[in-house]
């Protein structure tokens, strides 16, 4: 059990079905590889009562939004896309939290920096998918707060590998940390 208050908070980005279930979109057959480490940090953080933050894409349904003209419109509010993957819907509990945001980084125009400051948060696990894309953007935003990003290199991949690659190599130099999926459960 901690004893100290707890410091570090687990961020699992975007585990929705957009991405995790066969036939959407976004699904590459390699994201399963990251299920049971999702799986395992989830558990983690639930057993320690650190703070959980499910930080999901969620476009406001039928409005313009400047992301479309990068990718097609996608991850609308009530779109089975948007849904939580089965098993990674959040639980009700004080510690765990739904932050949906319109852009890459979780960070960006939500209000996730301030609830981690009111919480005493200074280290964060960040996974889910992708790396090069969801998951780099809220390191180097996280990074960028001052807080201390983690990331657990089972936790996280790209259907560009090459990318994932070259993603992890620049957080663990310039941002952060990449660790064994041990490493960051031990964190939390």
């Amino acid at each position: 059990m901690h004893h100290a208050p707890q410091t570090t908070a687990l961020i699992l980005v975007d585990v929705i079905n957009s991405f995790y279930e066969p036939g959407q979109p976004n699904y590459y057959p390699e994201v399963e590889d990251t299920l049971p480490a999702l799986a395992r940090l989830r558990d983690a953080a639930r057993a320690s009562d650190a703070l959980l933050v499910h930080a999901v894409e969620r476009h406001y349904r039928g409005l313009a939004d400047f992301e479309f003209a990068k990718l097609p419109r996608h991850h609308q509010a009530g779109e089975r896309d948007a849904e939580f993957f089965p098993g990674f819907e959040p639980e009700e509990r004080v510690r765990e939290i739904v932050v949906p945001k319109r852009r890459y980084s979780a960070f960006y125009a939500t209000d996730l920096a301030l609830v981690l400051r009111e919480q005493g948060i200074s280290r964060l696990v960040i996974a889910g998918v992708k790396t090069n894309v969801c998951i780099r953007a809220t390191v180097q935003d996280a990074f960028a707060g001052g807080f201390e990003p983690v990331v657990p290199r089972e936790a996280t991949n790209s259907n560009r590998p090459h990318l994932a690659e070259a993603s992890l190599e620049d957080i663990d130099r310039y941002f952060g940390r990449v660790v064994p999926l041990a490493e960051a459960e031990a964190l939390l």
